[in-house]
């Protein structure tokens, strides 16, 4: 059989009568009537079981139990307030957390300087925990196993999740120095010619790219296929192959490697930061979210 839940408004009241040790100023405190008052203080010695304020000549002295509830039940209404209570500037010199962050190839590398570098600067005490990001789901956000997430939006991220855009991008070729697209102009027919390393996260063989040739009646070669964008780089820069990447979020991987605009239109993209809606008034949370803005704003 379930019990009755309490009234947890006579925590309150329970309170403010220990504090003032009369109805009537506890009435006026409260802005109640004495009547109501002294009705309220029927419940709560029907809830305790004790009297709690006995008569004591003109004026109203505690009993023994309500000396032992004062200190506890000042406590559970202070905690409470703080709960309801609007978060204070929280001080960030003093800031004690490790942030985790799930982000794909080429992120960290080019804005983890700058982010890094940032975070030390305002908040010494912050770790930021960058772990590998193999897929879309956004499971790990709705778990809290990640606070953060980078990356570009898609149909299987839930619809609770917030976004902010962090910078447009455009897809480049990019190849070693000698490579012969580094040399001349550079013809959909000799993109599409050459020997590629593709890259496919999600086991699919074509991608946006491959539609844009298609559209011209083109098809490029892959000879090779990875699961991310730093292993294609790695490949485009020791071989003759071409590697097609994010220009902006790999630029931190690219090095020495020449870079070229595709000879055809592809769609540009955002990319984007990713939370859960858990987290967006967290002082500390929203921070970090400035300083990811502001860190991608300072790397266009």
């Amino acid at each position: 059989m379930l019990m009755a839940m309490p009234d947890l408004n006579l925590l309150v009241t329970l309170d403010v009568l220990l504090g003032e040790g009369s109805v009537v100023r506890a009435a006026q405190r409260l802005q109640l009537s004495p009547s109501a008052m002294s009705r309220a203080l029927a419940r709560l010695r029907e809830a305790t079981g004790d009297p709690l304020l006995v008569r004591a000549g003109r004026g109203l002295v505690p009993t023994p139990r309500a000396l032992e509830l004062r200190d506890r039940v000042r406590q559970v209404v202070g905690d409470a307030e703080a709960v309801l209570r609007p978060a204070l500037k929280f001080d960030l010199p003093s800031l004690e957390q490790t942030f985790r962050i799930r982000s794909s190839e080429g992120f960290v590398e080019t804005f983890g300087p700058r982010l890094i570098a940032r975070a030390a600067q305002e908040a010494p005490g912050v770790r930021l925990w960058f772990v590998p990001k193999p897929d879309k789901d956004s499971a790990a956000l709705r778990e809290g196993s990640v606070d953060l997430e980078t990356g570009v939006t898609s149909r299987s991220m839930g619809p609770e999740i917030h976004t902010l855009g962090l910078f447009q991008d455009r897809f480049i070729g990019v190849v070693r120095k000698g490579h012969p697209l580094a040399k001349g102009r550079v013809t959909p027919e000799r993109y599409a010619a050459a020997a590629h390393v593709l890259v496919s996260r999600r086991g699919l063989e074509t991608g946006p790219v491959d539609e844009a040739l298609a559209a011209l009646g083109l098809v490029r070669s892959g000879a090779a296929t990875v699961g991310g964008f730093a292993s294609a780089i790695a490949l485009a820069g020791a071989s003759d192959l071409v590697a097609t990447v994010p220009e902006k979020h790999t630029r931190g991987l690219c090095g020495e490697l020449h870079g070229f605009a595709l000879p055809m239109p592809v769609p540009g993209f955002t990319v984007s930061l990713f939370w859960h809606p858990r987290m967006d008034a967290d002082p500390a949370h929203r921070w970090l979210r400035g300083l990811f803005a502001e860190a991608c704003r300072d790397g266009e």
